[in-house]
């Protein structure tokens, strides 16, 4: 299951919304281990294109550095469809390699990057894809001490 905070959750959608009809694309990270996503990083959509992302080579290995530098790593992988649901396609399968992370898709499909969408979440491990339940909080809860 992914739990999230409404924060995030509105982060991703803005995102996806705003980069309509291209497809968005970012990452969220978390500290290494906690599987809890913190950190909110849209990433340009290097390709530009209403059917297909593509991380920008540069992009990507300052972002890895930087989140390695602050003991992160990805929790959410996200990108939008424009024209489809939000489910991944073969090439979304093919590039999955992240088998920690949680791969969220947002489908602006029917919104005209405005109206109502989906937001769907899963796990993708050596090409099999999983859907998982989305938990979206207001706050994680703090872990006694």
């Amino acid at each position: 299951m992914l739990t999230i905070t409404q924060a995030l959750y509105d982060q991703i959608v803005e995102h996806s919304r705003a980069d309509h009809p291209d497809e968005a694309c970012g990452v969220v990270a978390g500290p290494v281990g906690t599987g809890r996503p913190e950190r909110f990083i849209p990433m340009l959509n290097a390709a530009r294109s209403p059917t297909f992302y593509e991380f920008d080579s540069a992009d990507l290995l300052k972002l890895y550095r930087e989140m390695d530098d602050r003991d992160e790593e990805p929790v959410i992988v996200y990108h939008s469809h424009t024209a489809t649901e939000a489910y991944p396609s073969r090439t979304d399968i093919s590039y999955a390699n992240e088998p920690q992370a949680h791969y969220v898709l947002v489908s602006t499909a029917d919104s005209d990057g405005a109206g109502p969408f989906q937001f769907r979440s899963y796990t993708i491990v050596d090409g099999v894809v999983t859907e998982e339940e989305v938990k979206v909080v207001e706050a994680y809860e703090t872990e006694a001490v």
